[in-house]
């Protein structure tokens, strides 16, 4: 029993090997998708596992509700062979050969998906296989549009959502901000697609009309979102526009205006009066009334009617004819169109004022900054003595010369306002009569101090610093009329 039993184990673990060895032989995708309309590849390629297996036939098999059906047959002496192929060309190998049997397919329909078989008939292990799954897509055609409803007060559709001919159905959903709903249905084509379709309902009313909601829809191939602007219809709303309650006999060129809006837009405009037919000195312009010269026919009830495919809406307006112009009317609308001017003159001379303002504060501002900051000019350069003038004494020296005292005479005696007392002062000459240095060299008298050296290279425009004395002077000291108070020239130094 032993050896029955061993050579069980040997067969079963042979037998493991070569369904092994089988398997990994033909190379196949286990799912291969392909969309609709288009072409779609079916890859198999045969291995051999050693050079004495032979290939004489290849085969491709579909198994389709549980019916199988040869679909492609490659004979090396024979040839290529298509028994499925109804098209000429739709199905084909990609190359003619026994180890490559890749087979291409299409335009695809939605009847070629299904299970493909890759068989390879071989020597001596027989047929060997791979199976490959083909699943095809269908792209579905969106589409969205508004459904027109009247305003009401019942739930509505008023938009509607299709995906039509896709595989697998589209998810289909709804972005808005309005108070509404939406029911989805589907159906399937004789093709194997599904058109899947959603409305959007709620209660129409005429504030919706022109809102915006989008149709969301989600497929496997894309997702897409498809604006509507719904449109609720409602009738015209009508206003009579260009009476001013001032029309007047033989006034020229009053006018009438009738405007009217709804959905659809008003294509329609019918005028009348209260009183029977239109004054025969009108004119009647689409939407407007003409009127060329006001008598006492325009004293009247003007009735003017706006149409569209949901309804007829009607509106009045009462017209005076006046003997004369209303001038309270007229003062009124020269009131408010003087009013404007003043306005307007007003803000620009308060605007005008306030740059004034502003410019004068930043003159202010620039001469304060002038006078904090150092001068503007620049002074003159000193003047470059001649070889004949006579050098000025060394800075150093000349700076540590006291400034001269007035000279006095020693007859000189205080007048005190206290105690009355008279003073006697000789007359001094001036500086600039003093004489000068060549004037003293030819005379023979005593050289120049140094006082006096330092004095003379003083400008000489100092020597006009000198006043006269005054009226009040001369009483307090008669002594001194006519005489001069001279400055001397070191103080400016």
């Amino acid at each position: 029993m032993g050896a029955p039993r061993s050579a069980c184990a040997v067969a079963t673990l042979l037998c493991c090997l070569l369904s092994v060895v089988i398997a990994q032989s033909v190379k196949v995708q286990d799912e291969v998708t392909g969309y609709l309309g288009q072409d779609v590849t079916l890859p198999c390629n045969f291995a051999k596992t050693s050079s004495a297996v032979k290939v004489s036939q290849v085969t491709w098999v579909k198994e389709a509700r549980g019916r199988k059906q040869n679909v492609a047959v490659y004979h090396p002496e024979l040839g290529p062979s298509y028994p499925m192929e109804r098209d000429r060309g739709r199905i084909r190998f990609r190359t003619q050969s026994l180890e490559d049997a890749t087979l291409i397919i299409g335009p695809l329909n939605m009847t070629d998906e299904g299970t493909y078989t890759c068989e390879f008939a071989t020597y001596p292990l027989g047929n060997e296989d791979g199976i490959t799954n083909l699943i095809i897509l269908a792209k579905p055609t969106n589409t969205a549009k508004a459904q027109e409803e009247k305003a009401g007060n019942i739930e509505l559709p008023v938009a509607v959502c299709t995906s039509a001919n896709g595989k697998p159905p589209a998810r289909i959903t709804w972005q808005s901000g309005l108070h509404g709903n939406h029911s989805s249905s589907e159906v399937t084509n004789p093709d194997g697609t599904v058109t899947v379709t959603s409305h959007y309902k709620m209660v129409p009313t005429k504030e919706a009309n022109g809102q915006r909601i989008s149709c969301l829809i989600e497929h496997k191939t894309q997702t897409q979102s498809l604006p509507v602007v719904l449109s609720i219809l409602y009738p015209p709303k009508v206003t009579i526009e260009g009476y001013d309650n001032n029309w007047y006999l033989s006034r020229k060129e009053a006018m009438l205006k009738c405007s009217a809006n709804g959905n659809p837009a008003p294509i329609q405009f019918t005028w009348s009066t209260a009183s029977g037919p239109l004054p025969k000195s009108v004119e009647v312009q689409g939407n407007h009334l003409l009127v060329r010269n006001v008598d006492a026919s325009m004293n009247t009830t003007f009735i003017c009617q706006a149409t569209n495919r949901v309804g007829q809406v009607t509106a009045e307006q009462v017209v005076f004819v006046r003997d004369k112009p209303n001038i309270d009317r007229a003062g009124t609308t020269g009131g408010i169109i003087g009013g404007l001017i003043a306005a307007i003159v007003a803000v620009a001379v308060v605007v005008t004022g306030i740059l004034i303002c502003r410019q004068q504060q930043k003159n202010r501002m620039d001469r304060e900054e002038d006078l904090e900051g150092p001068p503007a000019y620049k002074p003159p350069p000193p003047c470059q003595l001649s070889e004949e003038t006579e050098p000025v004494p060394n800075p150093t020296e000349a700076e540590s010369i006291p400034l001269k005292t007035p000279y006095f005479e020693s007859s000189i005696t205080d007048d005190l306002f206290g105690g009355v007392t008279t003073t006697t002062m000789e007359e001094a000459p001036r500086y600039h009569e003093l004489p000068t240095l060549e004037e003293r060299e030819a005379t023979g008298e005593a050289g120049p101090s140094l006082d006096d050296e330092y004095l003379d290279q003083i400008n000489p425009i100092y020597d006009a610093l000198s006043f006269a004395a005054t009226e009040d002077e001369a009483a307090l000291t008669p002594m001194a009329t006519d005489k001069a108070f001279v400055m001397s020239r070191a103080m400016y130094v």
